[in-house]
């Protein structure tokens, strides 16, 4: 008949199955380093004169959440990790969309980022296709009051106002690529502040 020390291995090793099977993603040698940790973690916490104890295990487990959700906590990090390698607003991006999924601060950081650089982009092509339109491409404000940058495409808008005429050209360039860089600077800063707040967790 199994002990009670086994059956806590058995129940560790059925979660660390079901763990791996959700770390696909990662490297091998990244799912097996974190399969590693988290084991000496559990052990760690339920251990006792030298034998793990199952109800230790069972509060290491709920402690852990399930599989499916420290696994996509990990596959985040490893996202935002490989961010800071390549700075790519896409790579962000699509790393910020998954740690919004499980994180009310990375949903926000996503809709922050998100605003940053759509701003930044449509500045970008506003000036850019100022030469193309030069009568309705700008920042506009309206008669209402409203401020409307717009593209060109359309007619000018009756009762508009030009802002910047031609100057939107090199401001646009200037503080769209600002938004841009200021962006992905804000997105990694946010991103390094998370993983150094898993970090600490771990260790704690």
């Amino acid at each position: 008949m199994a002990t009670e020390s086994e059956r806590a291995r058995k129940q560790i090793d059925k979660y660390l199955v079901s763990l791996g099977s959700r770390l696909r993603g990662l490297s091998s040698e990244t799912s097996r380093e974190i399969m590693e940790e988290i084991r000496s973690h559990i052990t760690d916490k339920a251990t006792m004169n030298g034998e793990l104890i199952p109800e230790k295990v069972d509060a290491a487990l709920t402690a852990l959440g399930s599989p499916t959700e420290l696994a996509r906590e990990y596959t985040t990090d490893d996202l935002l990790l490989r961010v800071e390698a390549t700075r790519s607003p896409l790579r962000i991006m699509d790393s910020l969309f998954s740690w919004a999924t499980f994180s009310s601060i990375g949903f926000l950081v996503l809709i922050g980022s998100a605003f940053g650089y759509f701003a930044g982009c449509a500045l970008i092509a506003c000036a850019a296709l100022r030469p193309f339109h030069p009568s309705t491409a700008g920042l506009w404000r309206l008669p209402d009051g409203e401020v409307s940058l717009r593209m060109g495409f359309g007619i000018a808008p009756p009762g508009g106002r030009d802002m910047l005429g031609w100057s939107i050209i090199p401001l646009g360039l200037i503080v769209g690529c600002g938004l841009l860089t200021l962006t992905t600077r804000f997105a990694l800063w946010c991103a390094r502040q998370y993983l150094a707040s898993r970090l600490r967790r771990r260790q704690s």
